[in-house]
């Protein structure tokens, strides 16, 4: 596994927020100093609160479809209701609804919204259809909340 960059330089290109795949508390002081939306990977609840307590904006719980899906949000919202949760992996558009009742504030979605197939052969109607269809998701969970 390559090492993991020490200095964030997506800053300095215009990026608006940074994220890891897990918690990397490097990466969660440098978006907090630099004034940058940060949502760190977690998994257990302990990292969690860690990436809370460090100044995450968000944390991402990943990977949230492979450990319970919106059963593990929904536990992990019992004693930490503050946290804004966004479910990450296992995201699709038959468990979308799902994670955010449960509690998620945001999800996570990549392969499922911007396929690879979709990438290679350029077919942007494609996934501005999928976008639709997340979006539309979204907000009926809103509006159920």
């Amino acid at each position: 596994m390559p090492a993991l960059p020490r200095k964030p330089l997506t800053v300095a290109v215009g990026a608006q927020f940074l994220t890891s795949p897990g918690l990397v508390l490097e990466v969660v002081e440098f978006a907090v100093k630099k004034e940058v939306i940060v949502f760190p990977g977690a998994l257990t609840a302990t990292e969690v609160i860690t990436a809370w307590e460090a100044g995450a904006d968000f944390v991402k719980i990943y990977p949230c479809g492979q450990v319970g899906g919106d059963s593990y949000i929904r536990a992990l919202k019992a004693p930490l209701p503050q946290v804004p949760l966004i479910a990450s992996g296992g995201v699709n558009q038959r468990t979308a609804l799902n994670f955010l009742l449960a509690g998620a504030a945001a999800l996570g979605i990549g392969g499922e919204l911007i396929p690879r197939e979709s990438v290679r052969q350029r077919q942007e109607d494609r996934i501005l259809e999928l976008a639709r269809r997340f979006k539309k998701l979204v907000k009926e969970a809103r509006n159920v909340r």
